[in-house]
């Protein structure tokens, strides 16, 4: 039996949109259009937990050629806030430093310091871990690990005071603490882990153990609960259910959300809506999308080929700014006027030797960065600024990405899809809606070769061949 092969003969016509002259190489020119209900103080935060090992380790920064402070120009393109996480002692059972920024308070003080010096505004991420800490993993410090119970809790409450102490005895006093990173299944495993004996209760106790300390130093530090998987409504609807029956106290929902992760933008938008209801104001604690697929130092990347069409952009400075500005402004059209901003992650991870993931191995992030190989500012940055002009420009699409691999026999229907992948000229790759013509029974019965038309916002066609 003869089988009909479909492949996508393109685009044959667009329909009622506007034209935008691309220069330079590819990517290069970024769109980013106004966005409505920005408040003035919405914040455009960059995590930079790495830039302190960046620097020791001799890497540079650059704007238009020109050698600059890092924090100087993030704060020239718009960003007004910055993230720093600490651990608690990142060396190993020798003393030797763990690597990854090997970010201890004294180091991420001295960071926060130099972001208020210029005005900026910081958060502080507390891992209660020596070292990485997210929904997989969440252990304790290793000074920790024989405390329990009011121990424990004790333990949380003393050493968040005295690093924020410390840090306002230096001029560097946090606007906002999270207490724990990506606790999705809780923090300082076993006793806070939710699927732990100790559950919620535990987890609520020694969470509220460290916004006391908190409060005790500064009543005008918010206090936020950090959780991954930001298209996920039914994890956030879950968690925040049950911590806000304990009586935990905080004051800002943090959300990690890659879009190459975490869900569609619109999963994000419709939790983002949802935990609205909760009364709490709401960031974006972490997102980041690639500028290229190339690497810099040998180390494989965490972001690949195949995440484009999962992360909706293209690998291009342009599609990194579409990408923050559509997060940003998902933020900032929350209903209720309670979203507060986001942070971008790592936007100063540059590959120099020395600042790796861990010690002694190589950076995954690099083509994540907001900054090129060499530590020249990117075109990207520029959407933190751009998001307040009035211009708007419709995005024009540019060609079909979506994969075709359609076979049938004689006499069957192909089953077209419903949607396809346009690539747009903001380099957004996004899921559009077709209606196809009927197929007359003799071009599905007979050999030969004929074309499948569909019209949505654009019209395009398969073509069939025996």
């Amino acid at each position: 039996m003869t089988d009909k092969i479909f492949r996508w003969i393109g685009l044959i016509s667009t329909i009622g949109l506007g034209s935008l002259l691309i220069m330079g190489f590819p990517g290069s020119q970024i769109m980013a259009n106004h966005v409505e209900n920005l408040s003035p103080d919405f914040i455009k935060g960059v995590d930079i937990s790495m830039l302190f090992e960046v620097e020791a380790n001799g890497g540079k920064f650059y704007d238009n050629g020109i050698e600059k402070d890092a924090l100087q120009i993030l704060k020239d393109y718009g960003v007004n806030w910055i993230r720093v996480r600490i651990w608690n002692d990142p060396t190993d059972e020798n003393g030797k430093p763990l690597g990854a920024g090997n970010c201890d308070y004294i180091k991420m003080t001295e960071l926060a310091r130099r972001a208020k010096t210029l005005g900026m505004k910081v958060l502080v991420d507390f891992h209660y871990s020596d070292w990485w800490a997210d929904p997989g993993k969440q252990n304790k410090p290793d000074s920790w690990k024989n405390l329990e119970g009011a121990s424990l809790a004790n333990a949380v409450a003393d050493f968040t005071y005295e690093v924020l102490k410390y840090m306002e005895d230096n001029d560097a006093l946090p606007d906002m603490v999270q207490l724990g990173n990506e606790v999705n299944n809780g923090f300082l495993w076993p006793d806070g882990k939710i699927a732990g004996e100790g559950g919620f209760d535990s987890f609520v106790t020694l969470f509220n153990a460290g916004a006391q300390a908190v409060r005790k130093i500064s009543k005008d530090t918010k206090i936020a609960l950090h959780l991954a998987e930001g298209g996920n409504s039914d994890l956030f609807e879950w968690f925040l259910g049950n911590v806000t029956t304990r009586g935990i106290d905080f004051d800002v929902i943090g959300i990690s959300y890659y879009p190459y992760w975490h869900g569609t933008l619109e999963e994000l938008k419709s939790n983002l809506n949802n935990i609205e209801k909760y009364g709490k104001e709401i960031a974006i604690f972490e997102t980041a999308y690639a500028w290229t697929l190339e690497d810099a130092d040998g180390h494989p990347n965490i972001f690949g080929p195949d995440m484009e069409i999962t992360g909706g952009y293209k690998a291009t400075p342009r599609g990194q700014a579409t990408a923050i500005r559509e997060i940003m402004e998902a933020v900032a059209q929350v209903t209720s006027g309670r979203g507060l901003g986001i942070f971008y992650w790592e936007g100063c991870w540059i590959p120099v030797k020395g600042a790796g993931w861990k010690f002694g191995e190589g950076n995954p992030w690099e083509n994540q960065a907001l900054f090129d190989f060499k530590g020249h500012a990117l075109p990207s940055l520029r959407v933190f600024n751009l998001i307040y002009e009035e211009d708007y420009i419709e995005p024009e699409l540019r060609e079909i990405i979506s994969p075709l691999n359609i076979k049938i026999s004689l006499g069957e229907s192909p089953a077209l899809p419903e949607k396809i992948k346009i690539l747009f000229s903001d380099d957004s790759i996004r899921s559009l809606p077709v209606k196809w013509e009927h197929i007359e029974e003799e071009f599905l019965t007979s050999p030969g070769e004929f074309q499948v038309e569909a019209e949505g916002r654009i019209k395009f066609a398969y073509s069939g061949k025996i």
